[in-house]
């Protein structure tokens, strides 16, 4: 793009030579530019410049003096108002026969000197932080919740529980029931940690709020067990969205019976079936597409570094069939729920 001033500099040019004989389309041409666009060259640099932005503008008419927003001020912070908005404050002073601005115009005295804020008792709304846990290893932080299995009959439903490893998504133990129970709940978690082997190592159990996470029974078995308890914010489902993908994989399965199972037994008979398919065939895209047992025993290190040294064999065998470096098969060690955002993704989510 050719700047302001190289178009300046063109038109200076051909104006001179012009004014000493030569034609307009040679002085042109010797440019490389058509005549049209000196013409627009020309009719630009003459152009008035826009003044605008650095002009002195006079004070609006209806501006508020210094005197008129210093009653503001300390109309707003006497013992009366203190702890009341403009949109009380303002409706309170007619009723006294007193008018000094809109809402808007109180709002905005306020804001300019920095009293926009909470006044009196009133405390401002914390925003609750969510769970933040890290994983850098297999059994360090489960994450669980209990789903819907459509049953026989409209409105007739069988209850899911499912505990996944956050680490390697695999699924460590699951159930179905006919009710939601924290009783039951209880009972697999208990069996799922004698099955991993972890009563004796730390371990965070997340779930969101429901009754069956929070029973008495099911956090009497969490202390016993030395089970750290961690759960989602109310109603805030993304808190646990590695429990809420399995169960969207889940159902959207070609094999899942959406018009619902006609026995419970049926029910736990297709979920042993994609807990198999899921654990040890699954190449799972957020584990570089390795299966959950292969990350969670440790064999997904190998398998990527095969892949490795199988793209690299390919790129030196063809170097031109390669724009740039090879596929990225390197797998995070460390995997985090609920991440903590910086404080500029805080402001930009506010």
């Amino acid at each position: 793009m050719i700047s302001p001033t190289d178009r300046r500099h063109g038109v200076a040019l051909i104006e001179e030579a012009i004014a000493a004989g030569a034609r307009q389309h040679k002085a042109c041409a010797l440019l490389e530019i058509s005549a049209r666009t000196y013409q627009r060259w020309a009719r630009d640099a003459s152009a008035v410049i826009d003044r605008r932005p650095h002009a002195v503008r006079p004070q609006p008419a209806n501006k508020l003096s210094i005197e008129e927003r210093e009653e503001i001020i300390k109309v707003v912070n006497s013992p009366v108002f203190s702890s009341l908005p403009p949109s009380q404050i303002v409706p309170a002073l007619a009723d006294q026969g007193r008018y000094l601005a809109s809402e808007s115009t109180f709002y905005r005295v306020l804001r300019q000197a920095d009293q926009l804020h909470h006044r009196g008792r009133s405390e401002e709304p914390r925003r609750k932080v969510p769970s933040t846990h890290c994983a850098t290893g297999p059994n360090q932080v489960w994450c669980w919740d209990i789903t819907w299995l459509p049953g026989p009959a409209r409105g007739l439903f069988y209850y899911l529980y499912l505990i996944l490893d956050l680490y390697s998504r695999k699924i460590i133990a699951w159930e179905v029931h006919a009710s939601e129970a924290s009783e039951l709940a209880a009972q697999l978690i208990h069996k799922a940690c004698l099955t991993e082997g972890t009563v004796t190592r730390p371990l965070v159990l997340h779930s969101d709020n429901g009754s069956p996470m929070k029973g008495a029974s099911m956090l009497e078995t969490l202390r016993r067990l030395g089970v750290t308890s961690s759960f989602s914010r109310p109603r805030v489902s993304n808190d646990n969205a590695y429990a809420e993908s399995l169960f969207r994989t889940c159902k959207y399965r070609p094999d899942y019976p959406s018009n619902g199972f006609t026995t419970i037994d049926e029910a736990r008979t297709w979920v042993l079936s994609f807990s198999r398919w899921y654990n040890t065939e699954h190449k799972h895209s957020g584990l570089k597409f390795t299966t959950p047992v292969q990350r969670h025993t440790g064999l997904a290190s190998n398998i990527l570094e095969h892949r490795i040294h199988v793209y690299q064999d390919a790129r030196e065998r063809h170097p031109n069939r390669w724009s740039g470096g090879i596929r990225n098969w390197s797998l995070t060690e460390c995997v985090w729920l609920n991440p903590e955002k910086a404080p500029s993704d805080l402001n930009q989510a506010a």
